[in-house]
């Protein structure tokens, strides 16, 4: 059963399987072991930004395509749920619907720009994608009868996701159950769900072939493969889940705007997270995304308590100010690369596949 749940993947190491488990189990019972909206919060966003940077790995890790238009289907999702409820209700129809438009638009936008610049080479496909990504968020910002403008838009979810909606009158383990706690765990299922769904289409024939593809594009074509049409097809899969994650973040916020889910800043956290994971890994998704974003949401505080304790040295409390926080982001991300160059997941397979080396070693 694991085996089929895994696609046959397993972590190939213990400290990974370990580490993995924890986050599983972490996520999960999130609500309960780290009481506190800011928490919650923080937790729900790490759900959605690991289905939004598994996604991503699909394109740049899998496929080798380097593409600047990924927040853009990030943010059609969204929108997607934000117009629907705006305008339809807040009914499940509406939530459907928004999916629904969503989903499609994706599929378009994706295999238009899939068919007519995977052609191109590496840094202009980029190029191209980063052009249709800032013309996306220009569109959005503008069309302020349809998506709020600057402003966004703001909107409720059927009663059983609301907040004020109570299933016990009373707190259990101390945490309310209402719609704010069934959202989130709505959330943790299609995560769950999305992330071995796309760790099966990685280990099928399909992924084979893109790894094919990645390593030696030339040689893929010249043995039958058509490269333009599985390059395309990894475009459009990539895009459509991160459409779902996109609508994850609507779900869970109940509005969006333009610096919401289009922002360009999102991009470069999803190529760090990615980066601090290890390409080609749908677990280093979920390490890099819990890595990253417990260190953006909680660097502030820490500092805060650091630079309290140090005010005796004025340097050293100048430097650790709370100020500073992306400065010492920055400092962790380098050293994370220094010493994890393949990434998290990337360094403990390599770590676990050594020792096994040196055990088989002393045997023989």
């Amino acid at each position: 059963m694991l085996n089929r749940l895994l696609s046959n993947d397993f972590p190939r190491s213990r400290v990974l399987a370990v580490i993995l488990v924890a986050v599983l189990l972490g996520l999960a019972f999130a609500p309960f072991i780290f009481p506190g909206v800011k928490a919650l919060s923080v937790a729900a966003k790490v759900l959605v930004f690991i289905v939004l940077v598994a996604s991503f790995d699909l394109l740049l890790g899998y496929t080798g395509i380097v593409s600047f238009a990924h927040t853009m289907f990030f943010g059609i999702g969204a929108y997607g749920m934000a117009m629907a409820s705006t305008r339809l209700g807040p009914t499940w129809t509406a939530l459907g619907v928004g999916l629904g438009a969503s989903l499609v638009l994706s599929l378009v936008l994706s295999l238009a720009v899939g068919l007519f610049s995977l052609r191109v080479r590496a840094i202009f496909f980029a190029m191209i994608t980063l052009a249709v990504a800032s013309a996306f968020q220009t569109f959005a910002s503008q069309m302020s009868d349809f998506t709020g403008g600057e402003d966004g838009l703001s909107f409720k979810l059927p009663e059983l996701l609301m907040p004020s909606h109570e299933f016990l009158d009373a707190p259990f383990l101390g945490v309310s159950v209402d719609g704010r706690l069934l959202t989130y765990y709505l959330l943790f299922v299609t995560a769950v769900v999305l992330v071995l769904a796309l760790l099966r289409i990685v280990n099928s024939p399909f992924g084979r072939v893109l790894q094919a593809i990645r390593e030696n594009e030339f040689r893929a074509e010249a043995i039958g493969y058509r490269v333009v049409v599985y390059r395309t097809t990894s475009s459009v899969l990539s895009a459509l889940f991160a459409t779902l994650a996109g609508a994850m973040l609507a779900l869970w916020l109940r509005y969006n705007g333009p610096d919401t889910s289009l922002s360009f800043e999102i991009m470069i956290d999803v190529l760090l997270i990615v980066v601090i994971g290890g390409m080609g890994t749908m677990y280093g998704a979920a390490i890099g995304a819990v890595l990253f974003l417990v260190a953006q949401s909680y660097l502030q505080e820490l500092l805060r308590l650091a630079s309290e304790a140090t005010t005796a040295v004025p340097v050293v409390s100048a430097l650790l100010s709370p100020d500073r926080w992306l400065l010492w982001l920055g400092v962790l991300f380098v050293l994370s690369v220094y010493y994890f160059p393949t990434g998290v997941v990337g360094r403990l397979r390599a770590s676990a596949t050594l020792d096994r080396g040196g055990l088989h070693g002393d045997k023989a």
